[in-house]
């Protein structure tokens, strides 16, 4: 018992601060969304308060009347910090920690810490120390000043206050010997997805907001095992797995990480390794979660970060998915998709009308293939069965008949 009221103590008690600066921006539901990524990394939201300004106050973000309130809330509280609902300039991280004396944090800390808690594999790992480093090697003075209030909570996961003590010059060859480390498994990527193509078989990157149910779809499909938790970013290293449709063809599916509002552009550059899964795809799944009142803005987030990553010319499927789940909007509208699947990949139903679609996609990229092979050549068929669709195959005197759909690099190949 002892043990629990300790770490009650420790417990991080957050007040969530924003500005709106427009009637038709989305602030409030962007505060949410900041209260459960504060959840995800550990932190209770006790207050919340959003200020109505034309602009952000360029010196403490928020007005000078509001700092006072926030001042005040914080001690009647109990509150052992705030979080700002966008990324903190360093003098705007400074001055409000000095005119509040208390632990500032923004929204691109409290993701940066959840990555860090998330991050399995040596890619991942590095990816976000590289993205931490970039951000705090900008706000070294205030950063060290916030985390001295606080030991151990958001913010310090990952590379840490120790990384903190040593000066920019430092930081900056830590991250230069990070991005080398990064090329070199960026390389090892690249050799892999060659290989892969190679291979003849289709790929398909599943991409979609944080929580949309990425996981769980790639799970139910292909039993990877993957964590799939009710949490964002519950998970954040890609995972490749091969399905078998009903036909016999195998599809390569790859899960990538979630994207969010406000996802902070040294984020977006330091994962470009594990997004570029999906820009070398044939066809990219984007996964929506259709019970989410916000399910269209999460789709034009998404839209707007597959833009940014330069991936525009794919077929897209538009996986409608959590169509169990009450109040679900199952109208099913995206006018940017190519195909559009209503599923639940917790119950499994619509998993057929998907399956189909892609074996649709697949045979519109097989070319038709008629040879008689000699019986020294019969290892060669052994390529059609597995990257392509054998229709016939018959043994006669003069050879084995084949008839089979095949893809266009493997139609080539066998020809030769």
């Amino acid at each position: 018992m002892a043990e629990m009221i300790e770490l009650k103590e420790q417990e991080e008690r957050v007040i969530l601060v924003a500005v709106s600066t427009g009637e038709d921006d989305d602030t409030a539901a962007s505060v949410d969304e900041l209260e459960e990524l504060a959840s995800t990394a550990g932190a209770v939201t006790v207050g919340k308060v959003i200020q109505n300004r034309e602009n952000v106050h360029p010196g403490t973000y928020l007005g000078k009347g509001k700092i006072e309130e926030v001042k005040e809330l914080l001690w009647e509280l109990d509150a052992t910090g705030i979080i700002c609902d966008d990324e903190l300039s360093p003098a705007q991280l400074k001055n409000l920690e000095d005119a509040l004396d208390t632990k500032v944090m923004d929204r691109t800390m409290v993701i940066l810490d959840i990555f860090a808690s998330r991050a399995r594999t040596r890619e991942g790992k590095i990816q976000v120390e590289l993205a931490q480093l970039r951000y705090r090697a900008v706000r070294l003075v205030g950063l060290r000043n916030s985390l001295s209030r606080l030991g151990g909570g958001i913010g310090t996961r990952g590379p840490g206050e120790k990384k903190l003590e040593v000066d920019r010059r430092l930081i900056h060859e830590r991250i230069s010997q990070l991005k080398s480390e990064l090329e070199d498994v960026k390389r090892h990527r690249e050799v892999v997805r060659k290989k892969r193509e190679n291979g003849g078989a289709l790929t398909a990157a599943i991409v979609g907001y944080t929580n949309a149910g990425k996981s769980t779809l790639l799970n139910r499909l292909t039993q990877a095992g993957i964590l799939a938790e009710d949490k964002l970013f519950a998970t954040l290293d890609p995972t490749t797995r091969a399905l078998t449709l009903p036909g016999g063809e195998r599809v390569l599916l790859t899960d990538t990480v979630g994207f969010i509002r406000k996802l902070p552009h040294h984020l977006i550059e330091a994962f470009k390794s594990t997004l570029e899964e999906a820009k070398y795809s044939d066809v990219i799944l984007h996964v929506v979660d259709c019970s989410n009142p916000q399910m269209d803005m999460q789709m034009h987030v998404v839209y707007e970060t597959l833009r940014q990553l330069e991936i525009t010319d794919k077929e897209i499927v538009t996986v409608f998915n959590k169509i169990d789940r009450e109040g679900a909007d199952t109208a099913g509208r995206d006018m940017a998709a190519d195909y559009r699947v209503k599923i639940s990949a917790k119950t499994g139903e619509g998993l057929p009308d998907l399956l189909g679609v892609l074996e649709t996609i697949l045979r519109s990229r097989r070319i038709y293939f008629e040879k008689v092979f000699s019986y020294a050549e019969a290892g060669r068929i052994q390529r059609i069965r597995k990257n392509g669709r054998l229709l016939s195959e018959e043994y006669k005197e003069d050879g084995i008949h084949v008839t089979a759909y095949v893809p266009v690099e493997l139609f080539e190949e066998l020809y030769r």
